[in-house]
């Protein structure tokens, strides 16, 4: 099965939201925070200068997985990378080409528009599945640590961690 990809539109803002809930839970123990992450959704949807998401989907229009970029100009360069963010398939879909498809799909943009010069991401470093699927798709360890200071408040450790 290959999936189509597309552009979300606004009114997958909702399954937009439970993808992000799910993959923060699942990959970080984190919990976030229901209104904070629907605004933000709605403020990519709305604005494409912030970002961007993708979903795949099946032939009858179910969503299987998403994927959002962000951008981040490099002076270095002199041009712009895009980030992947928000990286979510349904466990029933994995390991069925969805996430290869969405990265196919976003490699390609990147190569047809001018000025981007190319794509980044960040891993939780304890999530070796997803780095060994980065790596299937031709993406390299940059040997960059991340580090934040993140005042938002809208993130919690799930109770139990």
């Amino acid at each position: 099965m290959i999936p189509k990809i597309r552009d979300a539109r606004p009114t997958d803002r909702e399954c937009l939201a439970r993808g992000n809930e799910a993959m923060a839970l699942e990959t970080e123990h984190k919990q976030l925070g229901p209104d904070t992450i629907r605004l933000g959704l709605a403020a990519v949807l709305e604005n494409p200068a912030l970002g961007r998401y993708f979903v795949a989907e099946d032939a009858a229009g179910n969503v299987l997985g998403q994927l959002m970029v962000t951008y981040e100009w490099s002076d270095w360069r002199n041009g712009q990378f895009w980030w992947i963010q928000s990286v979510y398939v349904l466990p029933p879909a994995r390991g069925q080409g969805v996430f290869r498809a969405l990265y196919d799909h976003v490699e390609a943009l990147t190569r047809a528009t001018p000025g981007v010069i190319g794509l980044r991401l960040y891993v939780e470093s304890d999530n070796l599945a997803a780095q060994r699927t980065y790596r299937r798709c031709g993406m390299d360890d940059a040997g960059y640590r991340v580090f934040e200071v993140d005042n938002s408040g809208a993130i919690r450790r799930a109770q139990g961690d």
